[in-house]
């Protein structure tokens, strides 16, 4: 079961001329999915992040099933599978109208202004754990 959901309408920035939905495109929309998700589930906006470091992503790999269209509507399910000392794996997977339209496999660090990886803050992995568990 997904740990967050982010809805996302293919809007005409997010498409080819033929409007169809332009790859590229759809790692902005993952990132905004996961910009969501640490600011309404994990209670750390990426606008206090910047202030200590980051969050970038050291493993992205995405699969492609079915091509979204201009004004289709989709939906990201995101799950925390794994929390480290300063790394985090995600699966999102997305849907549209009953069809998985691409599945991302993505694993972010946690950095430090200094661009090393650093732990995670405390009420940061409280919160991952007590999601995973299902205790939150």
């Amino acid at each position: 079961m997904a740990h967050f959901t982010f809805p996302q309408k293919i809007l005409f920035k997010h498409c080819d001329p033929a409007g169809i939905g332009f790859y590229p495109r759809y790692v902005e929309i993952i990132n905004d999915a996961v910009e969501a998700l640490f600011g309404d589930c994990l209670r750390w906006s990426f606008a206090e992040i910047v202030k200590v470091g980051g969050v970038p992503t050291a493993r992205l790999n995405i699969d492609f099933k079915a091509p979204c269209r201009l004004g289709e509507q989709i939906r990201l399910d995101i799950t925390i599978d794994k929390l480290g000392r300063s790394s985090m794996g995600l699966t999102i997977v997305a849907h549209g109208e009953g069809v998985t339209r691409f599945t991302v496999d993505q694993v972010i660090v946690c950095i430090g202004n200094d661009g090393k990886p650093r732990s995670w803050p405390d009420a940061v992995r409280k919160t991952v754990s007590d999601i995973m568990e299902g205790t939150a």
